[in-house]
């Protein structure tokens, strides 16, 4: 079987002989620490993406949502992330207990850029963090918690290049697959009605959004 992808590099070197070098601005930029813009930034936010690695170097990007600021900032060196209803696979859970290397994207509505958080994830059950992380009333069971290693604001390009705030440039989805159609054609369900599949998606939204247990 021939390689997935041919040319490709493999050296640091190599890659460097493509771009150049960073500006000042974009190295300085990056802190050890949750400063008071850090902590303004994370309690605006109401969405995070998660990224983890398994053992074996399998990845994984999960996403968190709550009320702006559900995601809470201890000090300055640790923040808090509650686990709320899911679907249990708890991938990222799993590659946090064979892996803590663990990287945040913070993100806010509206604003171009956002919030990268790298460091270290530890998953805890410690009563005053899981206290600290209520959410809508509910207590986590339990909560990841990270230590920073570093902190910075990621440029606006990405999000501006994609107009993902500008709903005028989002793409027209009238041809292209409805969720609960390639959920059923993903599980393998082909008998079951596009209807029904979306009716179980939104029953579920409508009594486990919040739900813990």
């Amino acid at each position: 079987m021939s390689p997935a992808f041919q040319d490709v590099i493999t050296t640091e070197a190599e890659l460097r002989t493509l771009y150049r070098e960073p500006g000042a601005g974009a190295v300085r930029k990056e802190i050890d620490r949750l400063d008071d813009n850090a902590r303004a930034l994370i309690a605006h936010s109401p969405f995070v993406l998660i990224a983890t690695a398994a053992a074996d170097g399998r990845c994984d990007v999960s996403p968190k949502g709550g009320p702006p600021g559900f995601v809470r900032v201890l000090d300055d060196h640790r923040l808090a992330i509650p686990d709320m209803a899911g679907n249990n696979r708890l991938d990222s859970m799993q590659n946090l207990v064979a892996n803590p290397g663990i990287a945040l994207l913070f993100v806010i509505p509206g604003l171009d850029e956002t919030f990268r958080v790298n460091g270290q994830a530890r998953i805890t059950r410690d009563a005053d963090v899981l206290d600290q992380c209520e959410v809508a009333g509910l207590r986590p069971r339990v909560v990841i918690g990270v230590e920073v290693e570093t902190a910075y604001i990621h440029c606006a390009k990405a999000l501006r290049r994609g107009s993902v705030w500008q709903p005028d440039a989002w793409p027209d989805r009238t041809d292209m697959p409805s969720v609960a159609c390639m959920l059923r054609d993903h599980v393998g369900d082909m008998d079951v009605p596009v209807e029904a599949v979306q009716a179980r998606l939104d029953q579920s939204y409508a009594t486990t959004m919040w739900r813990v247990d």
